[in-house]
Parts: structure tokens; C-alpha cells; sequence
């Protein structure tokens, strides 16, 4: 089945290819995010935050035919007010 990827930040380093658009993805049927990030040549600690059609998504979520993927980097800012 085939699937769109897009990476954003700094994991655009990684793939180089990604930043002229989504990369078109052929993966096996009931594969999981978890297992399409060890797919990637990027590093795993740094795809924390995956979307899937809009939507956050944790590492076991099964994809589907034409699940469009965003994957970005940890996002940080703001003070601690701890």
C-alpha cells in the first residue's frame, strides 16, 4: 500500500528529497507508525510528533492506503513556571 510522508525542521537533514514535497511511501499492509519512523533514515528520538490525516497519533496506530504522515521533531519553547 502506498503512503505520503512529510518531515518538517530539522528532520528535512535526513531526507533531503522531503523538502520538494511528500514522499510517496510503498509499505506493507497493518504496518504501525512506530515501524514506518524505523524505516526512515532519520533518528527515532527525534520523530516525536506524528500526525496521520490531522490527527496526532501514537507509535502503534496501524496506517491505511493513502494516510498522508507528518512527523516533526520535539517541539520546544516557553518557560518553565515550575
Amino acid at each position: 500500500m502506498q503512503v505520503k510522508v512529510q518531515v518538517y525542521a530539522i528532520l528535512r537533514q535526513y531526507i533531503p528529497d522531503a523538502s520538494q514535497g511528500p514522499l510517496v511511501m510503498e509499505v506493507p499492509e497493518g504496518i504501525t507508525v512506530g515501524q514506518l519512523i524505523e524505516r526512515l533514515p532519520i533518528p527515532s528520538e527525534l520523530a516525536r510528533v506524528v500526525f496521520v490525516n490531522g490527527t496526532r497519533q501514537e507509535p502503534d496506530w496501524v496506517l491505511r492506503e493513502g494516510d498522508e504522515i507528518g512527523i516533526f521533531p520535539p517541539i520546544a519553547g516557553g518557560k518553565d513556571n515550575g
